[in-house]
């Protein structure tokens, strides 16, 4: 088991820049892939970016250029960095974890790939 908890959301004017984090806990020994998903009113949830535990990171295309993943192994925590912040980015993000390694061909976009999930955080750009 692995226990999640997303914070660092808040609302930010379009432009803005906001850093998410993701304390895990449990048995992060075995986490092979990681990621942030998020979901906005009316949407199914969406993956923004993942990364393994090599590091190697990859992005959907909403977030290239503009998002960074990445994770501190010593503190068990997961970031999401967001630059350039849009309107269209407001969403509740969560993050997420799984024993199997990501897919590189696009599986880890979809949220049945990941076997534990936070709570979320909602994140609010404004024009």
């Amino acid at each position: 088991q692995v226990h999640l908890v997303e914070s660092g959301g808040g609302s930010v004017q379009s432009g803005g820049s906001l850093r998410l984090s993701c304390a895990a806990s449990g048995d992060t020994a075995k986490t092979k892939c990681w990621g942030w998903f998020r979901q906005s009113p009316g949407k199914e949830r969406e993956g923004v970016a993942a990364i393994d535990h090599y590091g190697s990171a990859m992005y959907r295309d909403p977030a290239k250029g503009r998002f960074t993943i990445s994770q501190d192994a010593d503190k068990n925590t997961l970031y999401l960095q967001m630059n350039s912040l849009k309107p269209e980015d407001t969403a509740n993000y969560y993050c997420s974890a799984d024993p199997h390694p990501c897919d590189p061909y696009g599986g880890s976009w979809y949220d049945t790939w990941f076997a534990y999930w936070g709570q979320g955080t909602q994140v609010t750009v404004s024009s």
